[in-house]
């Protein structure tokens, strides 16, 4: 008989901040009884509950079964920085172009199906413009080298046949209320988004149409005569195929063994601002920046029902646990104090209210974990840092792909090659956090 069992479950590190300055959420039930399903899906961030969109359009008819370790939003996706990208956002490069022009072309062209799906299940959600904004983004630089970077990544952007806007000291600190920054380089198809509420949104909406369970983490599903069986601590599935959208997760169950890398982000957002903070700020009330070097530092303002806020995200940590500690998380709070105050030295008595960490998953040649497995069980996993736009297409394809055997953005992911084999340990520990201290080190100021 065929079966996996999972090694671990997802532990989260720190509150997921985006969901602790939103109101108290309703609950979902947990699974508690044994029941049965078409399809069933493991994991309840962007890709399975966008799985779970795709495959109530194909096919309302079908029995769909997602089953969320935690609570929806206290996870990875809750975690997430909330930039849905449409642009090339290679996190390997030094200023984000990708692989060449058509490359770049066909990655853009997904990321906007994404963004247009994403979209409408906004506007049926009613979510307002602090929960899903079409803003677009800066990458904003605070050095030479990343002048540079911004330099070229606009002319790649202009080869591209893509808008972009460069701005300039003044510009930046009269949008951002920083000086810290030299020049920004704008693009305007980024959605922003507040991912605990998007995230909460779509589980509340979908669940009037398919079984949404929380708090019923899978340990391990095995093969019966007709299709599988799903098992949670309190009950079982019995499904005819599996979709695993709990990206690193999957290698949890044995898949992809030694081929993912597990990669955490830190992130501390601070408390609300008073009157008198936002006054001596200045700047636009929301504003988004990532690094002119990717290595570098993540900053969004935001405002609205939960306050207004300033969220620092940076310092990166390789963990084949695939979870990280309350220790690192101190360090990287110290860290995120700093660059604070390198940003807003204008603002000293701001406090950071929640700090969290959350996992990546990536590879080293950039390819997803996608397509089946075995006999009936599909994996959409593996976004490689970029989980809102590339979770959402793998939640479509997987679907598409269950569903009419294939389809364009299901062909994308399986066209890609296998992701190589890690190095053993300690090996890859040791050479990962390594590179990863280098490359910040070497962002600087960025």
């Amino acid at each position: 008989m065929t079966a996996y069992t999972a090694k671990r479950l997802p532990r989260q590190t720190g509150p997921a901040g985006w969901n602790a300055i939103l109101p108290l959420q309703t609950s979902l039930p947990r699974l508690e009884q044994n029941i049965s399903a078409d399809i069933t899906i493991v994991g309840g961030g962007f890709a399975g509950l966008s799985a779970v969109r795709r495959l109530h359009q194909v096919d309302p008819a079908l029995k769909v079964v997602l089953l969320e370790a935690g609570h929806f939003a206290e996870g990875s996706a809750g975690r997430n920085s909330g930039f849905m990208i449409d642009l090339p956002h290679d996190l390997a490069s030094d200023n984000y172009a990708g692989g060449g022009l058509e490359a770049d072309r066909a990655t853009i062209a997904l990321n906007r199906r994404a963004i247009r799906f994403a979209t409408n299940l906004a506007e049926e959600c009613e979510l307002p413009q602090e929960m899903f904004d079409p803003c677009g983004k800066f990458n904003a630089a605070a050095t030479r080298a990343g002048e540079r970077h911004n330099r070229e990544f606009a002319a790649h952007l202009d080869r591209l046949g893509e808008p972009s806007t460069l701005f300039d000291r003044q510009q930046m600190q009269e949008i951002t209320g920083s000086p810290h920054y030299s020049s920004g380089l704008y693009a305007p198809g980024t959605v922003m988004i507040q991912p605990a509420g998007y995230i909460r949104a779509l589980s509340s909406h979908l669940s009037s149409q398919v079984d949404l369970f929380e708090n019923s983490p899978v340990t391990g599903f095995e093969k019966q005569r007709t299709g599988w069986l799903v098992k949670t601590p309190d009950a079982q599935v019995s499904t005819g195929r599996i979709i695993l959208a709990n990206n690193g997760h999957l290698e949890s169950f044995g898949f992809y063994e030694r081929r993912l890398m597990h990669i955490c982000l830190y992130a501390s957002i601070t408390e609300r601002l008073t009157p008198e903070q936002v006054t001596t700020l200045g700047g636009q009330s929301r504003w988004s920046v990532t690094p002119a070097d990717p290595m570098g530092t993540s900053v969004r303002r935001v405002s609205g029902s939960y306050g207004d806020r300033i969220l620092i995200r940076s310092c990166s940590t390789f963990h084949p646990t695939i979870e990280t500690s309350p220790m690192r998380l101190r360090n990287a709070g110290w860290v995120h104090d700093r660059k604070f105050r390198e940003r807003f030295p204008h603002l000293p008595n701001v406090q950071m209210e929640h700090r969290w960490a959350g996992m990546l998953c990536l590879s080293r040649n950039g390819s997803a974990a996608f397509g089946e497995l075995d006999k009936g069980v599909f994996s959409a996993c593996c976004q490689n840092g970029l989980g809102i736009a590339r979770g959402t297409l793998q939640g479509m394809a997987a679907a598409e792909l269950v569903t009419h055997g294939g389809s364009d953005i299901a062909d994308h992911f399986l066209a890609q090659p296998m992701p190589p084999r890690l190095p053993p340990e300690p090996f890859a520990s040791l050479g990962a956090n390594s590179y990863l201290i280098w490359k910040e080190w070497r962002s600087g100021k960025e």
